[in-house]
């Protein structure tokens, strides 16, 4: 039995790579505003993920009507769940910024 190669297992990997390689040098390069910057668009992430989750659940109960209890329950656990990760991308967003300026005020 042939065995194939690990190494083409990286391959569908390598754009995701290559998109990502950019603003990570742009970070690098910016310094401490960099990282400002990677913070505000972490903050910008949390709350596009956290109006998507509200808004799915509109969405739902608008085409599909007020479902039963049960199924209710589920839908609003869906949607506190979406929206605590947010809330932790959003807390995330504002250490890396708070960081930002830490350190630039201490290297600066």
């Amino acid at each position: 039995m042939r065995r194939q190669s690990e190494t083409l297992l990286f391959l569908p990997l390598l754009p995701i790579f290559l998109v990502g390689m950019f603003p990570m040098l742009m970070i690098g390069l910016l310094g401490f505003a960099g990282l400002a910057l990677f913070g505000v668009l972490l903050i910008c992430v949390g709350l596009a993920s956290g109006n998507e989750a509200h808004d799915t659940f509109n969405h739902d109960v608008i085409v599909h009507g007020y479902p039963r209890g049960s199924e209710r329950a589920a839908r609003a656990s869906d949607v506190h769940a979406a929206t605590r990760l947010a809330h932790r991308v959003e807390a995330a967003g504002l250490g890396v910024i708070i960081v930002a300026i830490l350190g630039f005020l201490y290297a600066g």
